[in-house]
């Protein structure tokens, strides 16, 4: 009985070709975002380039460890940062571990470079009373909208969902009955977030009078959009768009209402999911279940709130107790 033949190796491809052959699969089939396939396209194009640019490397196979060592050197060669040169590597990894499943290359080259050592950076947290003023404060003289922008306020700290997951959010996604809203997060992984009482109120004050806008825009021609938070003006809506908000207002937003509350002028969305899993956790709340309503894949993500809270306790510490003179 003659012995089963070896898989057959793909017909060689182009290093750009591969790359974009990559890029569709992490659009199609993995669901990524639209901010994370700008990233790797970017940090992909570019080490493609740079490998065709010399010449000496016609195929992907004949890439090596120290052509990706190379790469990195001319990052910090740019003024590149050891974070900007850390997140090109994780793309080159992830593309070359796809490159192995797929047999465009027997050995994972990627896998021998180390990641740039990162210095360790906690997020500045803003405290319990110091978001408490923020939300309660959406007034005239900060937002353009106040009904939505305290909704907006509301969600982010009160649900801690990303920038992204709240842009995303359909009006169906507000499961009333449950008190619940349906998440959509990275990879397109749903989960099922708690809606509190204040966060709950905040969107039925804004939801009514999103009602009356979107109703008064249709006048003439009757419109409708699923989008739960939609932009004032609402732009795209009369030519068949959502006129849905977009990430960046939404940053917009949060810094200019936080900016003008007294926080510091580096608020932004994430800000504010930073500080409800911090403040979770500082009044109790169980790791495992901060995760879930995070939505981390990992624990390990998850645990860096406990090492936030531990800073901000040596820092109370060295403030306060005599011994620590």
């Amino acid at each position: 009985m003659t012995a089963a033949a070896p898989p057959a190796r793909p017909p060689a491809a182009s290093i750009g070709s591969l790359v974009d052959a990559y890029l569709r699969m992490l659009a199609n089939e993995r669901g990524a975002s639209a901010h994370t396939l700008r990233a790797y396209q970017r940090e992909l194009h570019g080490f493609a380039a740079w490998i065709e640019e010399r010449g000496a490397v016609p195929e992907v196979e004949r890439i090596e460890h120290t052509d990706i060592r190379a790469y990195l050197a001319t990052l910090y060669d740019r003024g590149l940062s050891k974070a900007s040169a850390a997140r090109a590597l994780a793309a080159i990894r992830s593309w070359f571990k796809w490159l192995a499943r797929n047999k465009y290359v027997q050995q994972n080259a990627a896998t021998l470079v180390s990641t740039p050592r990162l210095p360790r950076r906690l997020p500045r947290v803003p405290s319990i009373e110091q978001m408490n003023r923020v939300v309660d404060s959406v007034r005239d003289d900060a937002a353009s909208w106040p009904a939505r922008d305290r909704a907006i306020l509301e969600m982010l700290y009160g649900c801690g969902i990303r920038n992204a997951e709240l842009t995303g959010l359909n009006l169906d996604d507000i499961h009333w009955a449950n008190e619940a809203i349906l998440v959509r997060g990275k990879g397109q992984k749903q989960r099922y977030v708690p809606l509190g009482d204040a966060a709950a109120d905040a969107l039925r004050a804004y939801l009514s009078e999103r009602e009356a806008l979107v109703a008064a825009a249709g006048l003439d021609h009757p419109v409708r959009t699923s989008a739960l938070f939609v932009n004032l003006q609402l732009r795209g809506l009369a030519r068949g768009g959502e006129a849905r908000l977009t990430t960046r207002s939404v940053g917009r937003i949060v810094k200019r209402i936080a900016i003008l509350r007294g926080l510091p002028s580096d608020v932004h969305p994430h800000t504010l999911r930073h500080a409800f899993g911090t403040h979770l956790l500082e009044e109790g709340a169980d790791l495992r279940a901060i995760q879930e309503l995070l939505g981390h894949e990992r624990l390990s993500t998850t645990q860096r709130y406990t090492q936030l809270t531990t800073a901000q306790l040596a820092e109370v510490y060295d403030r306060t107790h005599p011994r620590a003179k």
